[in-house]
């Protein structure tokens, strides 16, 4: 096991105006499972493939514990790669891909048996060694290339996506089994997902990447409590977390008639009169209409645990009710959270109160979280 570093590393690629992966400086500890997200040409699976060897660094340095493998081939870095689309040989048993590489490096017949057994009872699956890929499910072959990684004794295990080809259900299973397997074996793990539920419910940190910049590296608990900037912000949680644009009047930003209070320090730290307040939709106390900030339901998403108000806060709106005129000086959707099975229906007015404590506010102009 070892620590990995990135030293201010760059990938640029012919035609492109910017780097894909752009002076990256980030540290995994040793057996932590970092987890890389993003949109999709952000630079995360760049970054996993730098760190395999199988995408070169222009700039800056990748380390492996105390060895700079920046220019090592792939053979050489002591690492494991799962992908996405699991690239098992299917002529071969399960048997004899989980021990291909074992084969290669010309391991003893029976450290072979054994290392392919011990991969086997960890993944469960003992019944399928004689059985060919084909005849196996998608959950059952990424648990192939699982083993075929864990047999390896790597030092990191580079893991690209390996659940997005996998049905919803399976997603949800075998992601939990990934993680825990990784916890029992405690090998560095890096792991790439656009998916940030995913990222979220797997990583001890999360890296979340735009533009092949690092915008923050965090636990998932910090990520989701204190976004750095509205990028973030928007991109972590789901649904996503309402911003709404807001003006600075005098001590507070006002959004629909609700002022919602500043302090000294995020007033010293505007750089204009611009803010976006931000609330997740569990940050939202609803109200009897004529409350708060009056809104219009205008789809109601039933889960059965949780319900999804989608709420309109329009002009339009306010000026039909005149109760309701200081509602919004311009149109929003906000997302509200409320009890699952509840009454509310599609049409119906409602006020909504940003709850003490759920409001995170944010400079327009820079997008930079305002400090608490």
């Amino acid at each position: 096991m070892a620590t990995v570093t990135f030293d201010g590393a760059s990938r640029y690629y012919a035609g492109n105006d910017r780097p894909a992966v752009d002076q990256l400086d980030l540290e995994v500890a040793d057996g932590e499972f970092l987890v890389l997200v993003g949109p999709s040409g952000c630079g995360k699976s760049t970054t996993l493939r730098m760190l395999a060897g199988l995408e070169g660094v222009d700039e800056g340095a990748v380390r492996i514990g105390d060895r700079d493998v920046t220019n090592l081939p792939p053979k050489d870095r002591d690492i494991a790669m799962v992908f996405q689309n699991y690239a098992l040989y299917p002529h071969m048993t399960v048997a004899d891909n989980i021990a291909f590489h074992l084969k290669i490096k010309k391991v003893p017949k029976a450290e072979r048996a054994e290392r392919v057994r011990e991969a086997a009872k960890l993944l469960d699956l003992e019944p399928y060694l004689e059985r060919k890929p084909a005849k196996l499910s998608g959950g059952q072959r990424q648990r192939v290339a699982m083993g075929r990684a864990i047999v390896r004794r790597p030092q990191v295990f580079c893991m690209d996506e390996p659940l997005s080809n996998l049905d919803a259900k399976l997603r949800v299973q075998t992601r939990t089994q990934i993680a825990s397997l990784q916890r029992r074996l405690g090998v560095t793990t890096i792991y790439v997902t656009h998916d940030q539920v995913e990222a979220m419910t797997m990583g001890d940190r999360v890296a979340v990447l735009k533009d092949g910049l690092l915008q923050q590296c965090d636990t998932p608990i910090n990520l989701f409590g204190k976004p750095k900037n509205l990028f973030v912000a928007g991109f972590i949680g789901s649904p996503a977390m309402n911003l709404i644009p807001a003006t600075v009047e005098g001590e507070s930003a006002v959004i629909g008639g609700q002022p919602i209070q500043l302090t000294p320090a995020q007033r010293e730290a505007l750089t204009s009169s611009k803010v976006v307040v931000g609330v997740r939709p569990e940050g939202w106390t609803l109200k009897p209409a004529g409350e708060g900030i009056s809104a219009m339901v205008e789809v109601v998403e039933e889960l059965g645990s949780d319900q999804f108000l989608y709420c309109s806060t329009s002009a339009e709106l306010a000026a039909a009710d005149a109760a309701d005129v200081d509602v919004a000086e311009a149109p929003h959707t906000i997302t509200v959270r409320a009890p699952g099975m509840s009454a509310f229906q599609r049409g119906e007015k409602v006020g909504i109160v940003p709850q003490t404590g759920a409001v995170h506010l944010f400079d327009a102009e820079t997008g930079d979280r305002l400090p608490d």
